[in-house]
């Protein structure tokens, strides 16, 4: 990199912190670009100078006539500019492919935005508002979903930036590589208070983070959570053993094959199980009425993740049982 790139990418840095693994990438494509696009801009404009001023009414300046015919001209012009573009295409591409790759061994943590608030979850039931405490140089999966309207979540010193969609769950990443505080912001207008739906990640060291999780205790993980709500919601009340109410047996049903009333054989994945609690009559189960109301506007998407998480815990209970 020049000296001249080299200062500009400090005065990004500088007004803008790169803390993820991606950054640098990301930095680096843009700098590419705003020095091409610099570039060919100033370029054009001293060429249209020199001939504003040679080439101005009354001026001698010789005009012969062109040598090389305009097609050749506009030929190259138009070849070069789509090698370029190509070029910056496929390095975007590649970075992008990186980000939508989530590495192995990712801590999960669920992000819902709510106006105008984040509440993100941790896998051993911590749960933070506002706040997202993650160890340093661990990779770090995000799974959003809003409760009311389009929210993103976005850390642009992390370059991250993805939308918090109602009725949908949206998977991303990132590893931060430096400790410290980084502000959170929602980047869609989501209300009167958006501009106050803010809050930090708190980058620490593993030890540090340790500290954090024995101060912040455990709290009720989401399985233990969704079986309070699957009894608070009335869940229990048809879908367990001893019910008289014909209704499919919650236990050993997710993640396998489930026949449904037309014929077709579906698996009951994260988005089967949740529609089944906000769309039941979408895929009905064979064997059974349609006779499930819909939970839609009932359950907030917090409880409904802690709902999902439960029937996902009885996974391997026992079988699930057939119609009779």
């Amino acid at each position: 990199m020049s000296a001249f790139g080299a200062s500009i990418y400090a005065l990004i840095d500088g007004a803008l912190p790169s803390a993820s693994r991606v950054s640098p990438s990301f930095d680096a494509l843009f700098l590419a670009l705003l020095l091409t696009c610099g570039t060919v801009v100033i370029g054009l404009a001293v060429v249209i100078l020199i001939f504003l001023v040679r080439y101005r009414a009354g001026s001698p300046a010789p005009r012969p006539p062109l040598r090389i015919p305009p097609w050749k001209l506009e030929t190259t012009w138009i070849t070069a500019t789509t090698l370029v573009f190509l070029v910056f295409f496929g390095w975007g591409a590649a970075i992008y492919a990186r980000m939508a790759e989530v590495p192995d061994g990712a801590m999960m943590i669920e992000i819902v935005g709510r106006q105008w608030m984040w509440d993100a979850r941790h896998g051993d039931g911590r749960r933070e508002f506002a706040e997202l405490h993650v160890p340093v140089n661990q990779p770090i999966r995000l799974r959003l979903t809003s409760e009311d309207v389009i929210h993103s979540f976005a850390v642009p010193a992390f370059r991250l930036k993805n939308d918090a969609v109602p009725g949908k769950r949206v998977d991303t990443w990132f590893e931060a590589t430096k400790p410290g505080r980084y502000p959170i912001y929602c980047d869609q207008y989501c209300g009167t208070k958006h501009s106050e739906m803010n809050g930090f990640v708190v980058v620490e060291t593993a030890e540090r983070f340790a500290a954090w999780q024995a101060r912040a205790g455990t709290g009720s993980d989401a399985a233990t959570r969704g079986r309070a709500l699957s009894v608070r919601y009335g869940c229990a009340g048809c879908h367990s053993g001893d019910t008289v109410v014909r209704a499919p047996r919650l236990e050993g049903i997710a993640g396998r094959p489930v026949p449904i009333e037309n014929g077709q054989i579906v698996m009951a994945d994260d988005a089967y199980l949740r529609d089944s609690i906000l769309l039941p009559n979408q895929h009905v189960a064979a064997g059974y009425a349609a006779v499930m109301p819909s939970y839609a506007c009932v359950v907030p998407e917090g409880d409904l993740l802690d709902l999902v998480a439960y029937i996902k815990s009885l996974a391997q209970e026992q079988p699930a049982r057939p119609a009779p």
